[in-house]
C-alpha cells in the first residue's frame, strides 16, 4: 500500500494526508491579524483552507474552502499562513508534497 501511494505521489503530484501518509508538522506558525473591520463589528468567524505544502515544507497553493466568510477574514488567513513552516513529510523516507486542511478561528476575547 505504502508503495502504492508513493507512486501516486510522483505521477500525480501533493497526495491528501491521511492513511499511510503522516500529517504535516508545523513548526513555526504565525499567527493572523485580526481585520480591524471585523473587529469594529465585533463579527467573529472560522476560515478553512486547502494548502499544498511543498517537500521543503512550506505552504505553495492555499486556497479558500469556507467561501460564506468576508474576504477580510479569508484574506488575513491566507497570509498568516503564507508564512508559516512545516516539517517536510516524509514517505517511505523521501520528502513528499501533501495537500491539507488548516482551520482558522477568529474569535473575540470574552
Amino acid at each position: 500500500m505504502i508503495l502504492a501511494v508513493a507512486a501516486l505521489a510522483q505521477s500525480t503530484g501533493p497526495i491528501r494526508v491521511g492513511g499511510n501518509v503522516q500529517s504535516a508538522n508545523l513548526i513555526k506558525k504565525v499567527a493572523p491579524a485580526y481585520p480591524a473591520s471585523m473587529k469594529a463589528l465585533r463579527m467573529e468567524a472560522t476560515v478553512l483552507l486547502n494548502v499544498t505544502i511543498s517537500k521543503e515544507g512550506v505552504p505553495e497553493a492555499i486556497s479558500v474552502a469556507s467561501t460564506e466568510v468576508d474576504h477580510d477574514f479569508t484574506d488575513a488567513a491566507v497570509e498568516a499562513v503564507k508564512e508559516w513552516r512545516y516539517r517536510p513529510t516524509l514517505l517511505n523516507g523521501q520528502p513528499v508534497e501533501v495537500i491539507t486542511t488548516v482551520q482558522i478561528n477568529f474569535t473575540l476575547a470574552q
